[in-house]
């Protein structure tokens, strides 16, 4: 926290203290170029999460919408707070918003603000599972 020392200089002190991982809850889809933005912001700051996939467990979508108050997807809460039909990006604009990370320089290795593709469109409707994305770039 800036402190203004004498003669009007300004000296800077600064609090070393570890930051606190938050708790965090993401409501999303098993294969979702949305939801794979999400899971790559998560990665990139290294932040555990409790992952609930609404495909894969109906009774979590039912949740979800009860909580978010609609039914898009992908939503995370993040200590509480509802962050309803969010893209990776903006959940990276709130985490450091709200100073709850640091800036980081990892590259994500998916887009953070994209639905999914046609091709993994076109496989979800054959009944495929599509390519497993590689969320951080080594």
């Amino acid at each position: 926290m800036p402190v203004a020392g004498n003669d009007s200089a300004l000296s800077l002190e600064y609090t070393s203290r570890p930051m606190e991982k938050p708790e965090i809850t993401a409501w999303l889809k098993t294969q979702c170029g949305w939801s794979n933005g999400v899971r790559a912001i998560l990665a990139k700051y290294d932040l555990p999460y409790t992952e609930k996939d609404i495909i894969k467990n109906p009774a979590f979508r039912w949740e979800m919408e009860q909580r978010s108050g609609q039914q898009l997807s992908p939503c995370v809460e993040v200590n509480g707070v509802m962050l309803p039909d969010i893209s990776g990006e903006e959940v990276e604009k709130y985490l450091l918003r709200q100073g709850l990370v640091g800036t980081s320089e990892k590259q994500v290795g998916v887009p953070i603000n994209a639905p999914c593709s046609d091709a993994q469109h076109a496989a979800m409707a054959m009944g495929q599972q599509p390519s497993p994305v590689n969320l951080i770039k080594s």
